[in-house]
């Protein structure tokens, strides 16, 4: 089983299931594949055509987290719907932010 969040040094990497043309841009919180792996489940509005989807996930992530738009970006995946969004800084710190997040926090 994959984990969805992944400490590196100097990041994390968020697996991310996206959805676009949504009504609106939000995370929804955790969600399992029916492997078993488990994912960020997300939303955006943008279209899924020359990255448009990617920058508003990207956009999302940054929000969500409360870090600078510059920190976040998506490393693998562009155009698959599972996604990795690297987010660079201090990974303890990251991760225990995406805990508090979807803790409601």
């Amino acid at each position: 089983m994959e984990r969805m969040v992944r400490l590196s040094a100097g990041r994390i990497d968020i697996r991310v299931r996206l959805t676009p043309k949504s009504s609106a841009d939000r995370v929804e919180g955790v969600a399992a594949a029916s492997d078993g792996s488990t994912h960020l489940a997300a939303r955006v509005r943008a279209v899924p055509e020359k990255g448009a989807a990617n920058a508003a996930l990207e956009r999302l992530v940054a929000e969500w987290l409360g870090v600078p738009g510059r920190t976040v970006s998506v490393t693998g995946g562009a155009t698959s719907r599972i996604k990795t969004v690297s987010v660079a800084g201090d990974a303890a710190l990251l991760s225990k932010r995406v805990e508090e997040r979807l803790a409601g926090g």
